[in-house]
């Protein structure tokens, strides 16, 4: 069996920088590195709607944000199967019968799950769909036989979940689902992007995002306001790196080529760092230099999407038809499962002899 990859988005907004340096840039590596046989990339839908229920519409007009910003970042439909969730019912199936092999109490345990319901305030009122989305995740990561899961440390619990699924199945019924690997981000910056304003995680309700869809004019608003050294009050003070939001970035952005493009006075990010910790050297500058690489990056990635925004039927029909591809998948993975629980009732010859 080859090497397959399921990775995927929830569609709650447009996606940001966050996003890029966290999944979106790694997808498109592993999409053009040969490595994989198949790329399966899942428009979460289905999984939004645990904490969306009252709101559909949001969802289903974040799908195609979404889609497009895949699209731009460089997912080729060619290489990787773009898919929504809710299209594949296979996947709900293979939830039930998961349910089955998992406690209450383990769910509750899982320290992913604990994070999401404090951060929502469900503490008191859990819809059960959220709750058990750890077992609707096993059931995607199994139906597409992914062997490899692209995914930031925050979320080994919830594939170790699948893991602990998929080896009580193959115990219970035979050998029959993959056990998954994960996958980590490789630059440790961006294991967790921060937000404009130096909080640990950026969020639309904040207003602390840089969008890849925003205009040159946005991006350098966010920049210029963007969190660096509270006590960095003049340009001779030595200024801290650490929590500083700009050197982050530029930790998760910079290379030597841009120093070469943008700011030849230095060579690499360390000499600058070391200047900067010794004073003299000030924010505004420091902000320049990054929104100059920032602009760089997402300057083809906003021509893209507005290209691809003057025909958004072909966006759709990308959609289907890989929504097709991916349900194709999944039943086949459905069959051996109902073969292997014995309840492929009306195909399968013994029980219909009563063997």
């Amino acid at each position: 069996m080859g090497k397959i990859i399921l990775t995927g988005d929830r569609p709650t907004g447009r996606l940001h920088l966050g996003h890029y340096v966290g999944s979106l840039m790694r997808r498109v590596e592993l999409q053009n590195s040969g490595e994989f046989d198949k790329v399966f990339i899942m428009i979460a839908d289905a999984q939004a709607l645990t904490d969306n229920a009252d709101n559909p519409g949001k969802v289903r007009q974040n799908i195609i944000q979404v889609a497009l910003d895949y699209l731009a970042c460089g997912i080729d439909p060619a290489k990787s199967t773009i898919f929504i969730q809710s299209q594949v019912p296979e996947l709900c199936e293979l939830s039930f019968y998961y349910m089955n092999l998992v406690t209450v109490s383990r769910l509750q345990r899982n320290p992913t799950v604990k994070t999401e319901i404090k951060m929502r305030n469900f503490e008191a009122n859990i819809p059960v769909g959220f709750f058990t989305y750890p077992i609707s995740q096993a059931a995607d990561i199994t139906a597409f036989k992914a062997t490899t899961v692209p995914v930031g440390e925050d979320q080994e619990p919830m594939i170790e979940q699948t893991r602990e699924i998929v080896r009580r199945f193959n115990n219970t019924y035979g050998p029959t689902l993959v056990e998954p690997e994960v996958l980590l981000p490789q630059n440790c910056a961006c294991l967790r992007l921060p937000g404009t304003d130096g909080k640990a995680k950026m969020s639309k309700s904040l207003g602390n995002c840089i969008y890849l869809s925003d205009t040159a004019d946005e991006v350098s608003k966010r920049v210029k306001t963007m969190f660096t050294d509270p006590d960095h009050l003049r340009v001779s003070d030595p200024g801290k790196i650490e929590g500083n939001t700009v050197f982050t970035y530029l930790d998760a952005f910079c290379t030597p080529e841009d120093f070469q493009r943008f700011w030849p006075d230095y060579s690499c990010l360390e000499e600058l760092k070391d200047h900067y910790r010794r004073g003299g050297l000030g924010d505004v500058k420091v902000k320049k230099f990054l929104d100059s690489i920032l602009q760089q990056k997402l300057e083809p990635i906003r021509n893209r999407r507005s290209e691809l925004e003057t025909d958004i039927p072909a966006v759709y029909e990308i959609l289907r038809h890989g929504s097709e591809t991916a349900r194709e998948a999944a039943a086949k993975t459905l069959a051996e499962v109902r073969r292997a629980m014995r309840i492929d009732y009306f195909d399968n010859d013994d029980l219909i002899k009563g063997v």
